[in-house]
């Protein structure tokens, strides 16, 4: 039902495209796609609030998907269980979903059919604010210039090599949970062990986040101040 709710509802937001074509049953994780600009959508749908985690695939599939920037763009959708009422629904755009938010899952036991198995959970405090984008949220949709034109302030990231995306995303995510519209090098040095665990093959976290704050910059993200200050535009 919340699949035929968003084939009659959803819009693409990376072109003008009024609708999306529902795609048929599993096929290989895409539920939607864009008949104008070809972008694919997963949805993925539950009956209560999203905490920090959302049940994804196979974590193999996934991390090889975002390795190679072939990853889908994600619809997060909350309803309401006894009035089939849609409650939130965020999107993320396939490049601002970083490695660092796929988290690996135990295999499944012996007893189970698919015993070995290991899937994965997306986690939505590691993908930055503002890439978790709502098109309803507490029921309330938002008009589709809105989430159009907050999908099109993400675009810069789709320049980055998929590679290099993670540490970008991942200083984005540091330099959103300061909660700060002016704030210092020193602010983001205060996470070094955050992101050292996050990256752990990189010895030189420091230099790092300078290297990443500097991509920022080049994609308007940032503003640097000088003297070790920036503002967030």
């Amino acid at each position: 039902m919340a699949e035929a709710w968003a084939a009659e509802q959803l819009y693409c937001a990376n072109c003008e495209s009024p609708y999306l074509e529902r795609l048929r049953t599993n096929t290989a994780a895409k539920d939607f796609s864009c008949p104008k600009c070809m972008a694919a959508y997963q949805l993925k749908c539950q009956g209560h609030s999203f905490g920090r985690r959302i049940m994804d695939s196979a974590y193999e599939k996934m991390v090889s998907a975002l390795r190679g920037d072939e990853n889908l763009n994600l619809l997060a959708l909350q309803y309401e269980k006894t009035d089939w009422r849609v409650v939130n629904l965020i999107l993320v755009p396939r490049f601002a979903l970083p490695i660092s938010a796929i988290e690996k899952r135990k295999p499944l036991g012996p007893g189970a059919e698919r015993a070995g198995w290991v899937g994965c959970n997306i986690l939505l405090d590691r993908i930055p604010q503002d890439a978790r984008i709502p098109i309803v949220r507490e029921g309330r949709a938002r008009t589709r210039a809105e989430v159009r034109e907050a999908y099109r302030r993400l675009r810069p990231l789709e320049k980055l090599k998929a590679e290099k995306r993670g540490w970008t995303l991942d200083v984005l995510n540091v330099v959103d949970s300061l909660k700060k519209e002016e704030f210092e090098l020193a602010d983001v040095y205060a996470h070094e062990h955050t992101l050292a665990r996050l990256h752990p093959e990189n010895r030189h976290v420091r230099d790092k986040i300078r290297q990443q704050l500097q991509v920022l910059r080049d994609l308007g993200r940032v503003e640097f101040l000088g003297s070790g200050n920036y503002r967030l535009t």
